[in-house]
């Protein structure tokens, strides 16, 4: 059983893989967590975007990993010339209606007019976040197009405020926070320059092993045994629907899991699958 519903999810993920891939694309900017070890008037502060990352090279839109959105041409018509990273976002607790959309071969048009492309970044221009804010507001406020629009950004003045913020993000909808340090130069990888804030941990995985359920899941997938970038193995077996059961993402897949700290040994704890990366 486990054969055929793998063949049907890889089935699926081809009808999503982009026809076009980019060879040289601008290494993104990477966030580590927030420790409350920083000087946050340096800061700006935006809203995490529960969406798919995506870099628009002047003609098209691509994944961090240089897979091509094929996006219907209206959407992306009236775009600027400039290289710009964002994240393509349908609003909060829209990300498996959003995901599916834009992994479609051929473009749903319905699904894209519930699209924008919520820009963050200038990531070719050598000038700190501040100037290259500046050059983004210049550049989209007002936006050229409708499906284009530029994050929020905002300052607070302390960590008190920080929170109170992220508290109420959260409770409405939202999945926490980012943190961009106003002079940093764009910088590939994971740095200190780019922060976020959530109430709790997330983390990727390496799908390598799909383990029999039990019981009510009998027949289904049970968990699913997964790498993570350290080489640690663990069992994800929480967070899962029946569908996703029934259809477990793929060998070789990459998962955003939750969680809430590690263990001593580094493995997480109380982990629970939330979605399979798009890229």
């Amino acid at each position: 059983m486990f054969r055929y519903a793998i063949l049907f999810y890889c089935f699926l993920g081809g009808l999503a893989l982009a026809s076009d891939v980019r060879d040289s694309m601008p290494a993104p900017s990477l966030a580590k967590t927030y420790q409350g070890d920083v000087d946050l008037h340096g800061y700006w502060v935006s809203e995490k975007l529960d969406g798919v990352r995506a870099l628009w090279d002047g003609e098209a839109l691509y994944s961090r990993r240089g897979n091509r959105f094929n996006a219907p041409a209206w959407f992306t018509k009236d775009f600027p010339a400039q290289t710009l990273d964002g994240e393509l976002w349908m609003g909060r607790g829209t990300f498996e209606s959003l995901s599916g959309a834009v992994r479609r071969q051929i473009p749903d048009d319905a699904a894209w007019r519930r699209i924008r492309f919520m820009v963050f970044d200038l990531p070719e221009l050598k000038m700190p976040f501040d100037d290259r804010l500046k050059r983004l507001q210049e550049m989209l406020v007002p936006a050229s197009s409708p499906h284009i629009a530029l994050v929020e950004q905002f300052r607070v003045s302390s960590e008190a405020e920080l929170m109170t913020i992220l508290e109420r993000v959260t409770s409405e909808g939202g999945e926490g926070l980012m943190l961009r340090d106003g002079q940093s130069l764009h910088k590939p990888g994971r740095s200190d320059d780019l922060l976020k804030l959530k109430t709790y941990q997330d983390a990727e995985a390496i799908v390598v092993a799909h383990l029999p359920g039990k019981g009510k899941y009998q027949g289904m997938m049970g968990s699913l045994l997964v790498e993570m970038p350290q080489g640690h193995r663990f069992k994800l077996g929480t967070g899962f629907t029946d569908a996703d059961r029934r259809n477990p993402p793929p060998i070789g897949a990459r998962v955003t899991y939750k969680h809430f700290g590690t263990t001593a040994k580094g493995i997480p704890r109380f982990a629970s699958f939330m979605r399979v990366r798009p890229d």
